[in-house]
């Protein structure tokens, strides 16, 4: 390709709409443009970046004997109305009508679609297992699109699925799946991506894992024990948390006028956040209020408590909390008419004060084994740095990651609800037992630039770059530089190596600064000094490699480098 004839135009300035590295870099180096929100057209470069991508992950999921479906992005109403998507997903759902008044919506996911193909294909046990996967279109209407690709409404997703007869199938198949992720994500150049524990979220299953590339730029949260080496997603991630036996003293009433807050508290008794008991109410989508008691200085993680409970949060009103008897900002969990939550940080602490359900006064000496012995003990704390971790004691940290993929063990969701069925041996019918693996293509290439950049621009593994090498023509007027160019050009298009060539006349610090932006590893410089000596400049981007390679040795080195470099990924 020449940059004469490429549509990709570069831009100094940083946009002032972009906030993270790959948002500014995928901008400025003219990989992506909007055109709505969350939604982006891609441009030549990033395009060949997504292909590169894209022919990796075949190759990973063809090894595990995947075979690349296409299903519609269109999907019809009833679909969704048979695994019960139809009512639960709110507003990410983007749903329309057609011509003829019929419900349709744009596809999220294609679990539903899968199940409905696969249903009219297989019957027997002798069928099973299988796993289909594609690249396809989603549409998701995101309230917080954010971050250029990293998250959009409209994305590429390679989406696979799996069908088993037994739980033991699935899960040697989930394992196969989990490395074979890693190795994408290696072949990709990020081998960095770490494997966790997550939520399965609205794709509904027991087991889930993410896979997170750690980056200060990330917006989830990660909780990670260095001493053994585990990951988990703040969502799911567990704690202990340790107190000292205390005698149970008398609970008392004590005066508080004024003092509502933890901090208030802690300021008015000179106690620290661990001696509080600190109690929220929320109400559930059915309907019903609920009272939560965690330890003053732990926040309570709403998605383990909607596991637990099995309904949509939100924070009840003060209405609501004093139906329950208790009374706003005196809140105490004794005594109440609503279900009361305890988690474990409280159930194990001693003589605590909480509140007193009376206006200006507070109780201390609370102990839940002996002053709410039959609440609900549960795990609804959210982790935070310098937690113990349960699996070996060490200390947890908090880091940020990116999301780049994902895989969860549905069971049988959606084959039981659609009535996906097969004989076993026994001419008995059964559910399929299914497994999901996703990967977000323009989210992974947005990934790679967030951790493999500098000041200047991305710097790409070669087995996504745009092209393997670049070709500058500096001072294109004098003589022989234009005509040697062309020459290697010609020479190393002619043996498969894929080139970007600068034909264009300007200054050397404007080639070279757009050589940053799109980041190309190999740089061949062809500049009349080093012509002279029947020499051609050539430097690896982002290190300090450089040197000179006679004219007529620039193509066996340039298919050599590659070979040597690509035996990295």
């Amino acid at each position: 390709m020449r940059s004469s004839r490429l549509v990709s135009r570069k831009h100094k300035e940083k946009p002032a709409e972009a906030q993270l590295t790959s948002h500014i870099f995928l901008l400025r180096g003219g990989y992506v443009r909007p055109l709505a929100n969350g939604i982006y057209s891609l441009l030549m470069p990033a395009k060949r970046i997504q292909q590169k991508i894209i022919h990796i992950i075949q190759e990973e999921m063809d090894k595990i004997d995947g075979q690349e479906i296409q299903m519609p992005i269109v999907l019809p109403r009833e679909l969704w109305q048979e695994s019960g998507r139809w009512d639960s997903v709110e507003s990410e759902l983007l749903r329309f009508k057609d011509r003829a008044s019929h419900d349709m919506l744009l596809a999220m996911t294609h679990e539903e679609a899968v199940v409905a193909l696969a249903r009219t294909e297989v019957s027997s046990y002798k069928d099973f297992p299988f796993m289909m996967y594609q690249f396809q279109t989603k549409f998701r209407d995101e309230a917080r699109s954010r971050g250029g690709l990293v998250r959009v409404r409209e994305f590429i997703m390679k989406d696979a699925y799996s069908f088993h007869t037994t739980q033991d199938d699935l899960d040697n198949y989930y394992d196969k799946c989990a490395q074979a992720y890693h190795t994408i994500f290696k072949r990709c150049g990020i081998p960095e991506v770490v494997s966790i524990q997550s939520d399965s979220g609205m794709m509904g299953g027991k087991v889930a894992h993410e896979y997170q590339l750690l980056t200060d730029s990330g917006e989830d949260k990660v909780v990670v024990c260095e001493k053994c080496n585990t990951y988990a997603n703040a969502e799911v991630a567990t704690g202990i948390y340790q107190s000292q036996p205390e005698e149970m003293l008398d609970f008392e009433q004590i005066e508080t006028p004024n003092v509502r807050t933890i901090d208030e508290l802690v300021s008015f008794t000179g106690l620290p956040e661990e001696k509080m008991a600190k109690t929220v109410f929320y109400t559930t989508d059915k309907g019903e209020t609920i009272c939560v008691v965690v330890r003053g200085d732990i926040e309570v993680n709403e998605c383990k408590l909607q596991k637990i409970v099995q309904a949509t949060l939100a924070f009840a009103t003060d209405e609501e909390v004093l139906k329950t008897g208790a009374v706003p900002g005196f809140a105490c969990a004794v005594g109440l008419t609503c279900r009361v939550f305890v988690d474990y940080s409280v159930a194990k602490a001693y003589n605590l004060i909480c509140g007193a359900n009376k206006e200006g006064y507070h109780m201390k000496n609370f102990n839940v084994s002996r002053d709410l012995p039959h609440a609900d003990i549960v795990d609804i704390a959210t982790v935070k740095t310098g937690d113990i971790c349960p699996k070996c004691g060490g200390e947890l940290t908090i880091k940020r990651g990116i999301e780049v993929g994902n895989i969860f063990k549905l069971g049988t969701r959606y084959t039981e609800s659609m009535r996906m069925v097969f004989t076993d041996e026994n001419g008995k019918d059964k559910y399929p037992i299914m497994g999901c693996y996703g990967i977000g293509i323009g989210r992974l290439l947005a990934s790679i630039c967030e951790v493999r950049h500098d000041d200047y621009g991305p710097i790409w593994p070669l087995s996504v770059a745009p092209w393997q090498v670049q070709i500058c023509a500096v001072k294109m007027d004098k003589q022989n530089v234009f005509e040697t160019a062309e020459t290697v050009y010609h020479d190393l298009q002619q043996v498969g190596v894929e080139v970007l060539f600068d034909d264009r006349n300007l200054s050397a610090g404007v080639q070279f600064a757009d050589a940053d932006l799109t980041g190309i590893p190999l740089r061949l410089i062809v500049a009349p000094r080093a012509l002279e000596q029947g020499m051609i400049e050539y430097k690896v981007r982002g290190t300090n490699e450089n040197g000179l390679i006679p004219i007529d040795e620039i193509v066996s080195f340039v298919q050599n480098w590659i070979t040597k470099e690509m035996e990295k990924y």
